[in-house]
């Protein structure tokens, strides 16, 4: 019979011998994995007050600990908040008595980071210490019982990472985590010969949805790295036999930064499965490493998905599943078939572009104590994802980015990601990020942030050879950094990059009206203003 829920998974794996969780030096087998998350889960049914919603935080990098009390969580009804450690003070703080954790697993690592913080009502346990180990010696004797979890309990908080206002915590029930992990086993053929590394950080949804869950299903070995390392990625590939990874932001071009070897191709690595890579690195990655990468789309909150299939035109994400449409904002009327040139211009954006939203079934359970978010995510009859698409006349999905990136320069709306995906083929550029500034005359202006190498001549007649892009694509100011900023989950933090627009530390250069780039110098007047070089 199928498991419905992580807790059944959990239980499936007890007697099982085989190597189930590597980390660093230390081995356990399926077996080990599920009688130490039985010995966690009866603890925790002694520790969670009788009242109190049974919410349990793990303050923690990627160790054996962190695996163990998702699968303690389950067996015990219980949820997990991943608690991100790259947040700090009355953040951090706001992030554990927001979702109401009455008990917070950490390690001596992070209690830098809670010392002299408020929070009432939180036991703190300490997983690399003796008292730690001695709280759980009289549980060793525990078995797994799924019979406390059903489909519909909650069972993750996992925070949104969006770039305004307090994370949000998207809520993802037993049933919903257990499906995932079926879908994708299925999708990519992965089974109990796999191994899974997981790089990512457990705290958030990806590495614990896409990664973890699937290996949990099929039985596959999982191995963990306390904190991404792009140096690390093929020694542990290597060290592990790793078969599958999952990525999120910028993991694919920091690998592919690493000093090359004559033995790159020569691993057990068949396919790695992520967002934001891009075009451009996707293919750079199968040339060198010989691994495929798949591209997708979904929403965090389990909103909305799109799939890449065989036929996917370039540039595209996959095709519209139905229900999946594209409406304006302000109308919340459907927008026109996108429109390419020869070249693969977009030709027009401004009736093209508007927000992703899911009128089908969809998985949305919610946020936790958030009713105006929701309502933002769930009106009109639909899911409204927040990002910006636009679709072509086969029904073939674009992603333009988020709606909190949309560019208008000249009243023409323009597409960031697509212009990133431009920008991505400079051969200096390890990685893009691309952004309005105001203008008091045109609106917005494009600026885009490089991290790598810049020579503004071999810039500008990169710029000046690319057919697709479209007259107002090009950047009118080019930050270059010598690393981007990027948040806990190697995404680009766009919100700071956006915040400090030309006023930054970092030397910013400024293209005139004949396509050439100047440096910007800290005496010109209005820097923001695009006219005065026509």
């Amino acid at each position: 019979m199928t498991a419905s829920t992580v807790a059944e998974l959990v239980t499936a794996r007890w007697g099982d011998h085989r190597p189930g969780l590597r980390c660093e030096d230390r081995t356990l087998t399926h077996h080990q994995v599920a009688a130490g998350a039985a010995a966690r889960a009866a603890l925790l049914r002694d520790l969670l007050p009788p009242a109190a919603e049974p919410h349990l935080g793990l303050l923690l990098d990627n160790t054996p600990e962190f695996p163990l009390w998702l699968g303690a969580a389950a067996l015990a009804g219980a949820a997990v908040a991943g608690i991100n450690p790259t947040r700090r003070g009355a953040e951090l703080a706001r992030d554990i008595l927001h979702t109401e954790c009455r008990v917070l697993i950490t390690e001596r690592a992070h209690l830098p980071l809670i010392e002299g913080l408020d929070l009432p009502g939180v036991r703190l346990l300490v997983t690399d210490t003796a008292e730690y180990a001695e709280l759980l010696t009289p549980y060793a004797g525990a078995r797994p019982d799924p019979c406390r979890a059903a489909p519909g309990d909650r069972f993750l908080l996992y925070f949104t990472s969006g770039s305004t206002g307090a994370p949000k915590a998207a809520l993802c029930s037993q049933g919903r985590l257990a499906a995932a992990g079926r879908s994708l086993a299925d999708r990519f053929a992965l089974g109990p010969d796999d191994v899974h590394y997981v790089c990512m950080p457990m705290f958030h949804g990806n590495a614990v949805i896409a990664d973890w869950a699937p290996a949990l299903v099929t039985g596959a070995t999982v191995a963990l790295r306390r904190r991404f390392s792009a140096s690390g990625f093929l020694p542990d590939v290597r060290r592990y036999g790793a078969t599958y990874f999952t990525y999120v932001g910028r993991a694919i071009q920091y690998v592919l930064a690493t000093e090359p070897r004559p033995d790159d191709r020569g691993t057990s690595l068949r396919l790695g499965f992520g967002t934001e890579a891009g075009a451009v690195a996707a293919a750079a990655f199968e040339r060198r490493f010989g691994v495929r990468l798949v591209e997708g789309y979904g929403s965090s909150e389990g909103g909305a998905a799109i799939t890449w299939s065989p036929g996917t035109p370039s540039g595209a994400v996959g095709r519209a599943a139905p229900g999946l449409v594209v409406l304006d904002r302000g109308t919340g009327k459907e927008c026109a078939p996108a429109v390419f040139d020869g070249a693969g211009r977009l030709l027009n954006g401004d009736e093209a572009i508007g927000e992703l939203v899911n009128r089908g079934p969809s998985l949305f359970e919610g946020y936790w104590r958030n009713p105006g978010a929701e309502a933002e995510r769930v009106r009109d009859g639909g899911y409204w994802t927040g990002d910006l698409f636009c679709r072509d006349t086969d029904g073939y999905l674009y992603f333009a980015g988020r709606t909190d990136d949309r560019l208008r320069v000249d009243g023409e709306n323009l597409a960031a990601a697509m212009i990133e995906n431009i920008l991505a083929r400079y051969e200096g550029a390890e990685a893009v990020c691309v952004y309005a500034v105001p203008d008091p005359v045109t609106g917005d202006q494009v600026m885009a942030t490089i991290a790598g190498s810049f020579d503004p001549e071999s810039f500008a007649a990169f710029l000046a050879a690319q057919p697709d892009l479209g007259t107002k694509m090009a950047p009118r100011f080019v930050r270059v950094v010598r690393r981007m900023p990027v948040t806990a989950t190697n995404k680009i933090h766009r919100a700071s990059l956006r915040k400090q627009g030309v006023r930054c530390p970092d030397p910013v250069w400024r293209r005139g009206p004949e396509g050439a780039y100047r440096l910007l110098s800290r005496t010109d007047g209005d820097v923001e203003g695009g006219q005065e070089d026509e």
